[in-house]
């Protein structure tokens, strides 16, 4: 009898750490993380190579394994093509074993990557693309909204500009799915403040002469004219604009989604007083700047923008979480990572049911040439936009994970 006890302790055992053993599974004998950005367009100084940086960087962190598995650090350019990225997407997963996609910059781009992600049950975690879509109406499983949405920026910039005093607004806008996101939600905002939109004028991407859509909204009279564009379209518009007597007139730019990247590009003569609504900060904290410092020692004295420091985190989060869980298996990840807020020292939030990230934001206002102290002190902090604030309440969500029905 005793005999027979013993057996069965000693066979529950041997059953006990098998079960462990095969909990702690990672697949392929390797944690391949893929980061699919703009490595070489108008968005490569926003994430670019500095999102490789990070994610090495975050890799490092945890001691360059996890579960006792090496992680390895791919990357791909889609050149912010929506068709590049989903094949771009595929391949990684397919071919190269990726586990998570992170990046995604340029909305386009990071819905098309999300897609393939959806079928393939693996996780993509969106850092540079902008759009409200992302986890609302275009919402999956496996997709995490990190940085910044299209909500937020209109709820910081346009909100800031509109407390201002300045009530009539017109648009130059990008002719994709991040530019007609970004004026709508602004222009809900700006509608429930009480200012009014004058007009509005697409353009196509990556579009080199600005002259005759910014022709049309000097003729508006609009007291705003409001950039709903991004990276070198910014940059492009802005540089245009100075050229043209706008800057510094009576009618004030506003882009609606800026990096410190588009100040340096620009020069502080030209943006200066300029707000902007960004997801982190690189001189708001210690912490920030502990992380800045290290990461411009390898990425030629440049600091990071928001994407790159969401990158980062991100990364980061999603190894603890592996090591968590006990395997790189996309649906225990993701559940681990809706269920565990973060405070990693860069960001402190949650991510939500729907996979936005919800966290602080921040309204900066560029700083006079007199004030700034090196080519990286482009900005103050003017205000902390608190997460309830700069995140779609969940009571308006139209994702099918929160509703449970679909759009």
């Amino acid at each position: 009898m005793k005999q027979r006890y013993l057996s069965k302790l000693i066979a529950g055992a041997l059953f006990a750490s098998v079960g462990v053993a095969s909990a702690q599974s990672i697949s392929n004998d390797s944690v391949n993380i893929g980061v699919l950005t703009d490595l070489s367009g108008i968005y490569s100084a926003v994430e670019g190579p500095g999102a490789v940086l990070a994610a090495q960087m975050a890799a490092e962190d945890v001691g360059g394994t996890v579960l006792g598995k090496p992680i390895k650090i791919t990357s791909a350019d889609h050149q912010s093509k929506a068709d590049l990225s989903a094949s771009k997407a595929r391949e990684m997963f397919e071919r190269d074993n990726v586990d998570m996609i992170m990046g995604n910059v340029a909305s386009s781009s990071a819905l098309a990557a999300m897609e393939v992600a959806d079928q393939l049950k693996r996780i993509a975690i969106v850092t540079g693309a902008a759009s409200l879509p992302i986890t609302n109406e275009r919402c999956n499983p496996y997709t995490i909204h990190y940085v910044y949405d299209t909500y937020a920026l209109a709820n910081g910039t346009a909100a800031g500009v509109l407390a201002s005093g300045k009530k009539t607004w017109f648009f130059l806008t990008a002719d994709y799915v991040f530019g007609h996101t970004l004026q709508r939600d602004a222009t809900e905002v700006i509608d429930a403040k009480g200012g009014k939109v004058v007009g509005s004028v697409l353009h196509p991407i990556k579009t080199t002469d600005f002259a005759s859509y910014l022709s049309q909204a000097q003729s508006s009279k609009a007291e705003v004219i409001a950039l709903a564009n991004a990276g070198g379209d910014t940059i492009g518009s802005i540089k245009q604009a100075a050229e043209l007597g706008i800057v510094g007139s009576k009618q004030t730019i506003v882009p609606l989604l800026m990096f410190i990247s588009d100040v340096q590009a620009l020069g502080l003569k030209d943006t200066q007083g300029m707000n902007f609504t960004v997801g982190w900060y690189w001189d708001f904290s210690d912490a920030n700047r502990k992380f800045a410092d290290r990461f411009m020692k390898r990425f030629n004295g440049v600091a990071p923008t928001s994407v790159q420091a969401g990158v980062y985190s991100a990364t980061l989060n999603y190894l603890q979480a592996i090591k968590a869980v006990g395997t790189d298996n996309s649906d225990a990840v993701m559940k681990h990572l809706k269920s565990t807020p973060i405070d990693d020292g860069l960001f402190k939030g949650v991510i939500r049911a729907d996979g936005k990230f919800e966290h602080d934001m921040y309204l900066l206002q560029v700083k006079t040439p007199k004030e700034s102290k090196n080519k990286n002190d482009v900005a103050s902090v003017l205000q902390v936009i608190p997460a309830k604030d700069a995140t779609l309440p969940l009571s308006q969500s139209k994702c099918v994970l929160v509703t449970g029905v679909k759009s």
